[in-house]
């Protein structure tokens, strides 16, 4: 008799489990469908100007035709993000960009024109947030074969700009 209740009660499962399956379970599955649209914002920042600071200055002193001076500089990234570094240029010119020019006694002025800024070398390209690259300037004082008494001692005014 067992056989008999145990086979009965596996049809009854089996019965049971295709009714739920086929019919859901009595349980019904629905859903809707929908499209939406979003916007929103972000913000991206700017450059900041380079920092350009000179740091050595070897041979010299400067005298006409005579030794020219190495000067070396570094340039800084003081951004968040990386920077291009395109070239540097150097003049002779005043910190507030007048012309150079300084008078002893009765002689002639020294001006840019007694000197001649050389070879700028400095690596470009790309410049890390808060990373520097080293650069150096050849200058030189011009022998213009005229009284130059005034450039003695001078302390010559380099501007650098960094692009």
């Amino acid at each position: 008799m067992s056989k008999h209740v145990n086979k009965k009660k596996r049809i009854v499962a089996i019965v049971t489990a295709a009714v739920l399956v086929l019919g859901g379970g009595g349980a019904a599955f629905a859903y809707w469908t929908s499209t939406g649209t979003g916007n929103g914002t972000t913000t991206t920042g700017t450059s900041v100007a380079f920092a350009v600071a000179q740091t050595t200055t070897a041979g010299g002193p400067l005298t006409p035709g005579g030794p020219q001076e190495t000067v070396s500089f570094t340039v800084t990234n003081p951004g968040t993000g990386n920077q291009r570094l395109n070239a540097v240029a150097v003049t002779i010119e005043n910190t507030d960009a007048t012309a150079f020019s300084v008078t002893v006694g009765g002689n002639p002025a020294c001006t840019a024109a007694d000197y001649t800024i050389g070879t700028i070398t400095v690596p470009t390209g790309d410049i890390a947030p808060g990373a520097l690259v080293t650069g150096t300037v050849a200058i030189t004082m011009n022998n213009l074969g005229t009284n130059q008494d005034s450039c003695k001692l001078a302390v010559v005014p380099l501007h650098y700009v960094a692009s």
